[in-house]
């Protein structure tokens, strides 16, 4: 990598939301040309208000689907709407929920959905009643062509190296091969999670090494927690991007990127380099605080990229921050420097979204 044990009480969201562009598979899309910036129509934040960790899909079909964390911690929820500014009205529908006792009981964290081979595939961390903090990743999958029909079926637990305290995960497709990026606790290292890639055999199941890309390391990654989770990937102007966030679920929440030149080997550390500080982060003039678990997809158009991503509106929190149910799924225009590299800006505020 070049650079420019599990927690009883420590909910570590690292939804891993790959590169939406206009690729309705999850592929990562190719560098796209320069376009006028435009702003998704006449969407206002928060977009959908008690929904943290979001995840937004764009499909063949030109609708978007909205999946993200409910506060009761207890099913998956979906969306969908032909605009991005209808997800907020869209009628919501519960596609899974809990078991009652065993596997899969609770702490029901940060589902993603995606399409793959003709199939739906729903990506969700969650805990067995009897041990509600040894969370772990799972999968659902839905051969009907309309994720709101059809049948659910759980396919298991993903298998990594360890079994260790695992979440958010999300996949994509990089020249022609699968893989899977997720968050998880290193055994021999002193951080609550790190986030990790890997190929896929198939959308369930690991194939070959399992690689730290970053792990907590600057002081902005190690307030409150010691955390690297959330991994989503966008590729653009020759080279590939993955966000990720870091620190406690509180003010102190924060995005990092890391890059990759296109065509290199991702699963070499050495292909990536580390931004040494924050990408995204709380912004008081905004009155928006603990940006992140983001991923991207496009506006209407197809072009303009939209970060997606959820925050607070205020920064002091009684309690556990788990317990607090305010994190808003938020949405805004990424912008680009210059040079292609992402220009996050900072979080908007509250309202229409401002033409940028």
């Amino acid at each position: 990598m070049k650079h420019g044990s599990e927690h009883p009480d420590r909910r570590l969201l690292l939804k891993g939301t790959l590169a939406a562009g206009a690729a309705a598979t999850g592929a990562l899309t190719a560098a796209q040309g320069s376009a006028r910036a435009a702003t998704p129509r006449a969407a206002t934040n928060p977009l959908v208000r008690h929904r943290a960790d979001p995840h937004i899909h764009r499909h063949h079909d030109g609708r978007y689907y909205f999946t993200a964390t409910a506060p009761e911690y207890d099913r998956i929820i979906l969306r969908r709407s032909r605009t991005l500014r209808g997800i907020a009205t869209a009628e919501e529908a519960v596609v899974w929920r809990r078991h009652t006792s065993g596997d899969m009981a609770a702490h029901i964290w940060a589902p993603e959905i995606h399409h793959i081979d003709g199939k739906w595939y729903l990506y969700f961390a969650a805990a067995p009643a009897d041990d509600v903090w040894k969370i772990r990743m799972w999968v659902l999958e839905n051969a009907h062509r309309d994720p709101f029909k059809g049948t659910w079926v759980e396919k298991g637990r993903i298998a990594t190296a360890w079994d260790t305290f695992s979440l958010d995960a999300t996949t994509f497709t990089y020249e022609g091969a699968r893989y899977l990026a997720w968050a998880q606790k290193d055994p021999g290292e002193d951080h609550n999670s790190a986030v990790f890639l890997s190929r896929m055999a198939d959308p369930w199941t690991l194939t070959g090494p399992q690689i730290r890309l970053t792990t907590p390391e600057y002081d902005w990654e190690r307030v409150g927690f010691k955390v690297n989770e959330g991994a989503s990937f966008l590729q653009r102007n020759g080279r590939v991007f993955m966000t990720y966030s870091a620190s406690a679920t509180d003010a102190n929440y924060c995005m990092g990127l890391l890059t990759a030149r296109a065509g290199s080997d991702l699963l070499d550390p050495r292909s990536w380099t580390k931004s040494p500080r924050p990408v995204f982060t709380s912004n008081d003039r905004t009155k928006q605080y603990g940006p992140g678990h983001n991923c991207f997809t496009v506006a209407e158009d197809g072009r303009t990229d939209v970060l997606v991503y959820h925050a607070r509106q205020y920064k002091d929190i009684v309690g556990d921050p788990l317990n607090d149910p305010n994190r808003h799924t938020r949405i805004q225009r990424l912008g680009w420097k210059a040079d292609g590299t992402p220009d996050f800006g900072v979080p908007v505020a509250d309202g229409p979204l401002p033409a940028r």
